[in-house]
């Protein structure tokens, strides 16, 4: 339950007062989400990101030239334009020193002739241009009489907004905001600025510097975001720690069997991360453990033989996917390993129905199958396991922290391991893992093909498929992505139809195509005729990203690679170069580029490390874009920004760290404070976590 006192903070946006249902309809269109329509928290956390400096008051002589000013003066005439005219309604406006036009295009004469009265004084402020040898503003942004002038907001906050919601309409429904701000007690150990505060100098800021990251306001409030986050995490790594684990130390005589059957030596970080969590299973606490590793470092291998360990200390394992397509992927490739070493697998999927399932169910149950295979459907309370000891997940952004602990939650003691294939920034490890120990596999395994990467402009398609055309007269076969186009599967969808009807026309039944709205059956069969053969060229959505091995293929073609980020490019990149032949990928773009695409293309020309990748697309993108928070569910910051407030992370995490250890249960004062704080930020799962003990 929420502690009475921040209701105010959480009640609808349309109870302030002046926010009417058409002003809350536009409101919960640029901020609401799907659980709720927007509330005063949404509002007062929707921060500016740029602000109208309007304190530059000159007379007109000495007013500079395209900047924003504010002007005196008194209205001298009025030039409306003649009947049926398209010319603007001009109004002369002087002081001692010279005169400026105010032009209206399009105007509402009424309002100009009201607002504007011969011979009164009155204040504008707006951008001041010349036109044909005369100053004039256009469309002035503000005309105040002497009241509206000594009420008006000289540095004034720019929102970010959407179609029809006006700054002004959306400034007014903060304002009623800051109001319901209620008197909270100080939770950081070493404050400045309070809360409110903090929240009211960035909504009303003095200087153009209070809305920027950088400023003392934004500061704090990034602090507060941060030390939530992370004293969420680290109650709850304090009661998967206390919950006692159980010592899983296996003979080795399964982990022997699967390294002999291995067709390569394992590489140095494999060893040592092998190491990591064999000493984290014999330990009597739960592991809780990410092993991040680039495309193709063998962390597959890695969390079999960790799960083989656990079998071999007469227990269950299972491994969960984000995609059917993955969970596939990953069953055919341990199951070459079962048979070697006797390790019972099953595969369980949404898909499976009938007799199969129940055999699959019964085997968990009874223990006849000793490691389960599977996509979220693991979750199902139908599952239950006989001494499930190991849960691995797989690709872990495209889960929710409550689903990690969910499919522990199937034992009473299961140790997690988390893997992912997209290098985590250092700082974000620490953000979205900081309940976690981290291990990294660094190199790739011997035989990996480098990817010689190209860039290319659209103009030079044909030559592209003229290139294709002779690679796949050799044999080889290619990916063909098509385009993130927005927000939408189903323009991503058209894009990728319309690429495939192309190629097909020139490649005929060689081509076969893969999007996320297809049936799953569909789906496979076309990834099955591709891994044959007997399709050579594969166009696919991102669908593809994650987990697809198919050696033969050697080419990568990623059309509009502009409008991808680093990391995902790094890993459509990951698809090819995993068999003998040379490989290519070939990012396709359409000039003109932006800074920040130029950027892009170039270091993926330069590097194929997805750690430094990943570092890079951090530090040009923000740390909301580069773990895909839209798509995977993750806390994306509201009001913290990690390129500027990373090195408050670690403070917060030391101050989370310490509240965790000496006031576990968060009693006292302080700790109904932190609870406020938790509660603030909507991590209400740490809280449940602490009414269980």
């Amino acid at each position: 339950m929420r502690p009475s006192l921040l209701n105010p903070l959480f009640t609808e946006a349309q109870k302030l007062s002046g926010v009417g249902p058409k002003t809350a309809q536009l409101l919960d269109r640029l901020l609401a989400d799907d659980a709720h329509a927007v509330r005063v928290i949404d509002l007062l956390f929707h921060l500016p990101f740029n602000a109208i400096d309007r304190r530059n008051q000159p007379k007109i002589a000495e007013a500079p030239l395209d900047s924003i000013v504010t002007i005196k003066g008194t209205v001298a005439e009025h030039r409306p334009p003649g009947p049926r005219s398209r010319s603007p309604y001009r109004i002369l406006l002087e002081d001692e020193t010279g005169d400026i036009l105010l032009v209206f295009f399009l105007a509402n004469h009424a309002w100009i002739e009201r607002s504007l009265p011969l011979g009164a004084t009155r204040w504008v402020s707006g951008k001041l241009e010349l036109w044909e040898g005369h100053r004039q503003m256009v469309h002035p942004d503000r005309v105040l009489d002497a009241e509206g002038f000594a009420k008006m907001a000289l540095i004034e906050p720019v929102y970010p907004s959407t179609e029809g919601l006006t700054q002004k309409t959306l400034a007014r429904a903060i304002d009623a905001a800051l109001t319901k701000i209620p008197a909270l007690p100080e939770w950081q150990a070493a404050a400045g600025l309070s809360f409110a505060d903090a929240l009211r100098s960035v909504h009303h800021p003095q200087t153009p510097e209070a809305v920027k990251p950088e400023s003392a306001a934004r500061g704090r409030l990034a602090y507060d975001e941060l030390l939530a986050s992370q004293l969420a995490l680290a109650l709850m790594r304090g009661r998967i720690k206390r919950a006692a684990g159980r010592v899983n130390k296996g003979d080795g005589h399964i982990r022997h069997k699967i390294i002999a059957a291995l067709l390569f030596a394992l590489t140095a970080s494999q060893k040592t991360a092998i190491a990591e969590i064999e000493a984290d299973l014999a330990a009597p606490t739960r592991m809780l453990r990410l092993l991040q590793g680039d495309v193709g470092s063998g962390k597959t291998i890695v969390a079999l033989l960790a799960m083989a360990a656990v079998v071999e200390a007469g227990r269950q394992a299972a491994l969960m996917a984000p995609t059917e397509i993955l969970a596939r992927q990953h069953y055919q490739t341990l199951a070459k390993f079962g048979q070697a070493s006797g390790l019972r697998l099953a595969l369980l999927t949404g898909r499976d129905k009938g007799a199969g399932r129940e055999a699959i169910l019964s085997g968990l149950a009874e223990g006849g199958v000793d490691i389960v295979i599977g996509t979220h459907a693991l979750f199902q309370e139908s599952v239950a396991f006989r001494d499930l000891s190991l849960a691995v997940v797989d690709e872990q952004h495209r889960f929710g922290v409550h689903q990690r602990l969910a499919l522990g939650g199937k034992s009473e003691a299961a140790d997690i391991l988390v893997m992912t294939a997209t290098p985590i920034p250092r700082s974000l490890v620490l953000t979205y893992f900081g309940d976690m120990d981290v291990s990294n596999l660094r190199e790739k395994p011997a035989g990996r093909q480098g990817v010689e990467t190209r860039a290319l402009p659209t103009e030079r398609l044909d030559e592209l498929i003229a290139r294709l055309r002779r690679a796949i007269a050799e044999g080889t076969r290619a990916f063909w992505v098509c385009p993130l186009v927005e927000e939408s599967e189903a323009l991503d969808v058209a894009a990728a139809e319309e690429r495939f009807d192309a190629l097909r026309k020139i490649f005929g039944d060689r081509v076969g195509l893969v999007h996320g709205k297809m049936k799953s059956r569909e789906r496979d069969a076309t990834m099955a005729a591709f891994a044959q053969g007997s399709m050579r060229i594969l166009v696919a959505t991102t669908v593809i990203e994650v987990g697809v091995d198919i050696p033969q293929a050697t080419i990568m073609v990623i059309e509009h690679a502009e409008r991808f980020g680093l990391s995902q490019l790094h890993q459509l990149r990951g698809r090819v170069g995993r068999g003998g032949g040379a490989s290519f990928c070939l990012l396709l773009y359409k000039p003109p580029l932006s800074e920040a695409a130029k950027a892009r293309l170039s270091i993926m020309r330069e590097t194929d490390d997805g750690f430094l990748i990943a570092e890079e697309d951090l530090r040009l993108r923000g740390e909301g874009d580069v773990l895909g928070t839209k798509q995977s569910g993750l806390p994306g910051f509201r009001l913290a920004d990690l390129s500027v407030h990373a090195p408050l992370l670690k403070l917060a995490r030391e101050e989370a760290r310490r509240a965790a250890e000496e006031n576990p249960r968060l009693e006292g004062a302080r700790g109904e404070a932190l609870r406020l704080l938790l509660n603030i930020f909507e991590l209400g799962e740490a809280i449940r976590l602490l009414g269980a003990g």
